[in-house]
């Protein structure tokens, strides 16, 4: 992604939806006897049209492919570079425009996104476009529009499809047809199908997780439904309000201490550069309970939260980190106006929880998972182990 580029310069791109749509009108021409276009203009939502450069098509008896290259501008993301390829039949003179996925297109498994168990992973409104692009060569014929990725498949495994349930490919996505580089509310909106899907299961209450880590250790060490835990990545404000706004009534924040002990502070966006205040609350709480002096310089020294959250453990001093666990709790319970009841585990890299309070263990009890402070969490993540990106 440019982000060295001046913001009101940064070039749009264009959705995987705009692609089908678009692929799928190139390959009607072809159908109609006409040569395959070089570019091809296509409705957005609204009344905004798009061109796009058509890659390759070819007619072969009854049936015509064309495919156009996504291209997401300067907010190039996994789906960048991939063919979107059309194949689209003429199966009478008059009647419906049928579209579903092929090779390369998810199927949905689970219940909760915007497709139905078992239907292909085509958004609504990529579904509106395809629709609309076709009836601009073809106003009243039946068509069968199939959808396919050659390489979706591959690059599924690198999104959040196998989390949500979607298997096989990538998603067909997008709402305005136009990338723009993405803006940090985009990137939230696009957390939210995962609390959706916990909603849609009936789970009111969850396990909050920075990322992949807590994932691991919330399903594997307290057993949690895997539905039941949504990756909020730095936005814990947001997702606890969203959580409330959907009525969940608990929540655990569960992962490294040096996200989660930034809520202790009422820090709600926890990304380094918005602020990093990790060593400043520790250390405050560490002289409120009495550490020495020449322990907390000692602590200030360290360059990172788990390596003084472990010098805290070696001078039995685990209550500070319990206590930091509580005020999270308790900042981010006052963050929702007391909508949701919030416990937290603050653990280590390696899975390990060294600080949780009460709320945390009531929440454990009463959902039937397992209360996981045991020899196996602390090798969880061990395996994989690299860089946080926690802190």
């Amino acid at each position: 992604m440019a982000r060295n580029k001046d913001r009101h310069t940064w070039r749009e791109g264009y959705t995987t939806g705009s692609c089908a749509a678009g692929a799928a009108k190139a390959a009607c021409f072809l159908l109609q006897g006409e040569d395959l276009p070089e570019r091809v203009e296509i409705p957005l939502p609204g009344k905004a049209r798009l061109t796009l450069p058509v890659h390759t098509g070819q007619l072969r008896d009854l049936e015509a492919t064309a495919s156009i290259l996504k291209d997401g501008g300067d907010d190039a993301d996994i789906t960048d570079g991939l063919e979107i390829r059309a194949l689209v039949r003429r199966l009478s003179p008059q009647g419906d425009v049928h579209i579903r996925g092929g090779r390369g297109v998810g199927t949905v498994t689970k219940k909760g996104l915007a497709q139905g168990v078992g239907e292909s992973a085509i958004n609504p409104v990529p579904r509106v476009m395809i629709r609309d692009a076709v009836r601009e060569v073809f106003p009243q014929a039946e068509l069968e529009v199939t959808i396919e990725v050659p390489e979706g498949e591959a690059t599924a495994l690198r999104t959040l499809n196998p989390r949500l349930g979607i298997v096989g490919g990538i998603s067909i996505l997008g709402t305005s047809g136009i990338v723009r580089p993405m803006s940090e509310e985009a990137f939230k909106t696009s957390i939210l199908p995962e609390l959706d899907q916990a909603v849609a299961y009936g789970h009111k209450t969850i396990v909050l997780t920075p990322g992949h880590y807590g994932f691991r250790v919330a399903t594997e060490c307290f057993k949690v439904p895997a539905e039941a835990v949504i990756q909020m990545s730095n936005f814990v404000g947001f997702l606890l309000e969203e959580a409330a706004y959907r009525k969940i009534e608990g929540v655990i924040l569960l992962g490294h201490i040096g996200k989660l002990i930034k809520v202790s502070g009422g820090i709600f966006h926890t990304h380094n550069r918005v602020a990093d205040a990790r060593a400043e609350i520790l250390l405050a709480h560490a002289a409120l309970a009495g550490v020495q002096e020449d322990t907390l310089n000692y602590l200030a020294e360290l360059p990172t939260a788990e390596g003084a959250a472990l010098e805290l453990l070696n001078l039995d001093q685990q209550a500070v980190l319990h206590h930091l666990a509580h005020l999270a709790s308790k900042r981010a319970q006052a963050f929702t106006f007391d909508q949701l009841r919030v416990g937290t585990v603050m653990t280590l890299l390696n899975g390990q929880p060294i600080g949780w309070d009460a709320i945390a263990q009531d929440i454990v009890k009463e959902q039937g998972w397992t209360w996981a402070v045991n020899p196996y969490c602390q090798l969880i993540c061990e395996e994989k182990r690299k860089p946080p990106d926690t802190e």
